[in-house]
């Protein structure tokens, strides 16, 4: 395998500490086509001028952060500008005390391109406009660039883009402040821009600070964000790009909000989003949110305990195992194939050898056997998740690399391996451990 050490180091540390790469996923993305080409379809109709909302379920270390992640680079890959954001108790989609302006700031933070993947882009994406709309303009006219007719067919085109976006909510104080950046983009006036940028940050903490460095007496606030968010989505395509994709994890903190008030106010953004991208009220912007089964289904706290949002999302009566729509607004993660985990721990054997410059020395029957060790443990089948398997594999691979005169068959065999073998049922080791359980 060909991987740059930096990618592979940074493939390999976080997942052996639990959690997905921003980048290299590529190298080790292995199943979840079905899931993915369902994504992407949505992708194409959002690049059209649609809309989208998904949610993407599955048990913790399943995979739905891994998915989000994939679906981040493969977007970025087809134009799309990306923005991602985990809850936490600070960050939620509404709040009274700045927790919705707080994921908004999250969001723009982390706001990336194919050539900033790793985010903070929101300045090169307003300079590459500009830029863009003075090439367009000089493929368009015989005038010299640092001309006053050449600047005025510029701001021109610049005043038809920020035109088209004053009839959205807000839209006019969007465009004042893109004609703001502009201005001083042309004067070379870098702290003008750097004003604009900190308001389009949510940085503003009220009207008069912005009055008093704008001249605007507007800020973005916990109520009003998400129509930001629908403005950018638009804005960004007028300025070059196939759209926004929004990427919202751990569903799970709004699940864990101890007041039912105000768990409730998070469900109805939620439900406003939704009925947006659904209706047409959005354009060019799609919303993928990832929580576990409970934080979703759980009729007294979760997301169904908002009715409005059940009646829409829960799943109908013709799916069963391996016949689910992938259309629906619910994407139920189902848990990775034998092989597939196969495939996957290959893999990160062959990016492990790069990184610390050996030769693989087992076999896949190795492999195989490691496989089955891991899903032979009690209550393997549904309670396992790739995040264990991935994190043990790495484990026994440092250990190997570490200790050249061990192989794998003999760490599989030893004592510290003893307790992930499967237990005959019935046996009396069988019945001493399920009492043991029972116990704990």
């Amino acid at each position: 395998m060909k991987i740059p050490k930096r990618i592979a180091q940074i493939v390999i540390n976080s997942l052996k500490g639990g959690v997905v790469p921003r980048v290299g996923l590529p190298y080790i993305t292995v199943g979840r086509e079905t899931e993915i080409n369902a994504l992407l379809h949505d992708v194409d109709i959002i690049a059209e001028g649609g809309a989208s909302f998904r949610f993407i379920v599955g048990k913790y270390g399943s995979g739905k952060s891994f998915l989000l992640q994939t679906i981040r680079s493969y977007v970025m890959d087809r134009n799309f500008v990306v923005v991602d954001a985990d809850l936490s108790p600070e960050r939620r989609l509404q709040g009274t005390k700045g927790q919705g302006l707080a994921t908004y700031k999250e969001l723009i933070r982390n706001m990336s391109t194919k050539t900033r993947p790793e985010g903070g882009a929101l300045t090169l994406i307003l300079d590459r406009w500009i830029s863009g709309v003075q090439t367009l303009t000089a493929s368009e006219t015989d005038y010299e660039t640092n001309t006053p007719e050449f600047c005025m067919l510029v701001e021109k085109k610049i005043h038809e883009v920020i035109n088209s976006l004053n009839e959205l909510v807000h839209g006019f104080d969007f465009a004042k402040l893109l004609t703001i950046y502009y201005r001083a983009y042309m004067e070379g006036n870098d702290e003008g821009k750097a004003k604009v940028v900190k308001w389009f940050r949510g940085e503003y903490t009220n009207k008069t600070e912005a009055k008093s460095e704008l001249g605007v007496n507007i800020v973005i606030t916990d109520d009003d964000w998400y129509e930001y968010i629908k403005l950018f989505a638009c804005f960004l395509k007028q300025a070059g790009y196939s759209g926004l994709l929004i990427l919202i994890d751990e569903l799970v903190n709004i699940y864990k909000i101890p007041n039912s008030i105000t768990r409730q106010y998070n469900y109805e953004k939620i439900l406003t989003m939704y009925n947006d991208t659904l209706q047409g009220k959005a354009q060019y912007l799609g919303i993928i949110m990832g929580g576990t089964p409970q934080c979703i289904e759980d009729t007294r706290r979760g997301v169904y305990s908002y009715e409005a949002l059940r009646s829409r999302l829960a799943e109908g009566r013709f799916g069963r195992e391996g016949a689910k729509d992938m259309l629906a607004p619910v994407i139920k993660l189902t848990p990775l194939t034998y092989e597939e985990m196969l495939v996957l721990i290959e893999k990160l054997a062959e990016i492990h050898a790069v990184l610390f410059d050996y030769e693989r020395k087992f076999t896949e029957e190795e492999l195989v056997g490691f496989i089955k060790i891991e899903f032979g443990r009690i209550g393997a089948d549904t309670n396992i998740t790739p995040r264990e398997v991935i994190r043990d594999f790495i484990e026994l691979l440092n250990i190997i690399c570490q200790n050249p005169h061990l192989n794998m068959t003999e760490l599989l065999q030893s004592e510290g391996f003893e307790y992930t073998k499967a237990i005959p049922e019935g046996s009396e080791e069988a019945t001493e451990q399920e009492y043991a359980e029972f116990e704990l």
